[in-house]
């Protein structure tokens, strides 16, 4: 018997091609499963189940016709609540945003639009996605689906929620210091920020550079999938690339043979590390090996990079914080609004340094991919922590979120793609993650080491939330 809960996108089309499995019978039961899923995990801020089932119809008869219109025809979707859909109101997990109706797609909802995708819904984010956990005035706490007392990473902390329990197979979040990967790695689902620039956005984000729109799947090749479709040109977007993007799932499975792979425990400055997950990443590193890669144990060289990143996000939460009128602040997150505080300090002069030495870095991380195809990382150094919170309960990162995520962040800085991928569980019954870095405009390069690590290692997957 077909489990519609069990199918990814490749599987989807396969029987929809055939006629044995139809979108309106997989958006219905994505649909049940999100009324009977959503009060535990508190993933979504809004389902639109009528949209949902009309967009389904029309798939259908377009299958029944044998006529599909694209590579995402009648696969269920969600979108991160920063992103705009037409006609629902974009809240970025915020009281004090307006409840009122986008007038346009963005351009990755336009491009899964056009290709038939069906739009199940938005998910949950912090308050404009500030923090890499997910709770917000707005929405309250988003809760990992493998333990609901903990968080399940944020920004994109719905998206990886609905990911996990196959709520929709494409879900589209955003990533400006770790907000993709840092949910892929808490929830044991694969998730890439790709490249800046292949994936159009408008209206832009307020953290401009840094911020990149990607997939969350379950499996890396829906990722490739899903990324051949929203990274499709989109005019709006001035910074974007808009050029055709390929068709990612070709050459996904040529495996990593002969790759010259590093491997950075640490990148040179993350004192605290979760010894199992050091282990364990590791281990996945040699996976790369056995597959016919040459590993290599070097960090890139780089001092840490944390007062760039703050220079940057700081001064925009500043921003964005100001930009909401004084009687209406105190509705905003309290840690957010720290957050301007700090970024209120932060010259003009340092901020504009900030970009300057961002781009030296990643010339410096262009120098490093001339001697390693590939960089591997823990993801994160510890597993989920407590839902609800900005740092783990035990202090041992201090006060600011950002400390507990030194991975992911220079990525934004550099730009370049850079992708979690699921690899074990740690003794508290969590998963851990390795990220895989690429070359900048290398995203095939990353999905197909993922691919190639996913075949050896397959990542795990869960039916229903955990009591």
């Amino acid at each position: 018997m077909t489990v519609i809960s069990e199918l990814n996108a490749a599987d989807l089309l396969r029987l929809y091609r055939r006629r044995e499995l139809s979108p309106v019978e997989v958006t219905r039961d994505a649909l049940m499963r999100i009324a009977r899923f959503e009060p535990a995990i508190n993933a979504f801020v809004l389902v639109d189940a009528e949209g949902a089932l009309a967009a389904a119809q029309v798939s259908e008869a377009r299958w029944m016709k044998g006529e599909p219109i694209g590579l995402a025809d009648g696969l269920p979707a969600t979108i991160k609540d920063i992103i705009d859909v037409k006609g629902f109101a974009t809240r970025k997990g915020s009281l004090a945003t307006p409840d009122r109706p986008a007038p346009h797609d963005a351009p990755a909802v336009a491009r899964l639009k056009e290709q038939g995708a069906v739009i199940l819904g938005k998910t949950t984010t912090p308050e404009f996605g500030w923090i890499g956990a997910c709770h917000s005035p707005f929405t309250g706490i988003t809760r990992n689906p493998w333990d609901l007392t903990r968080t399940t990473g944020g920004s994109s902390g719905g998206a990886a929620a609905a990911a996990l329990l196959n709520l929709g197979v494409l879900h589209l979040g955003t990533d400006g210091a770790g907000s993709i990967r840092i949910p892929a790695a808490f929830t044991g689902t694969f998730g890439i920020k790709p490249s800046y620039g292949r994936v159009p956005a408008y209206p832009a984000s307020a953290f401009t550079v840094l911020a990149h729109q990607g997939p969350l799947t379950r499996t890396v090749s829906d990722a490739a999938l899903m990324l051949s479709v929203i990274g499709q040109p989109d005019m709006r977007d001035t910074t974007a690339w808009n050029t055709p993007a390929p068709d990612y799932r070709i050459g996904l499975s040529d495996g990593v043979r002969g790759l010259r792979i590093a491997y950075s425990p640490r990148l040179g400055y993350v004192k605290e590390l979760d010894a199992e997950i050091e282990a364990s990443a590791r281990q996945a590193a040699q996976v790369f090996a056995t597959l016919g890669a040459v590993v290599e144990e070097v960090d890139p060289g780089f001092a840490e990079p944390i007062a760039m990143e703050k220079n940057i996000w700081y001064a925009v939460a500043a921003t964005i914080v100001d930009a909401v009128p004084a009687a209406e602040r105190g509705k905003m997150d309290e840690g957010l609004r720290r957050m301007a505080d700090f970024g209120r300090r932060v010259t003009l002069a340092d901020h504009l340094a900030a970009h300057t030495q961002r781009t030296e870095l990643a010339q410096h991380m262009l120098r490093f991919h001339e001697r390693y195809d590939l960089l591997l990382t823990p993801q994160m150094p510890t597993t989920a922590i407590e839902a609800g919170r900005v740092t783990p309960a035990d202090g041992r990162f201090g006060d600011e979120w950002i400390n507990w995520s030194p991975y992911t962040y220079p990525f934004n800085l550099t730009q370049q793609p850079a992708a979690s991928v699921p690899c074990g569980f740690a003794a508290d019954g969590l998963p851990m993650a390795l990220q895989i870095v690429g070359p900048p405009r290398n995203d095939a390069l990353v999905l197909r080491a993922a691919r190639a690590y996913e075949s050896a290692q397959p990542f795990p997957t869960l039916a229903a939330p955990r009591a």
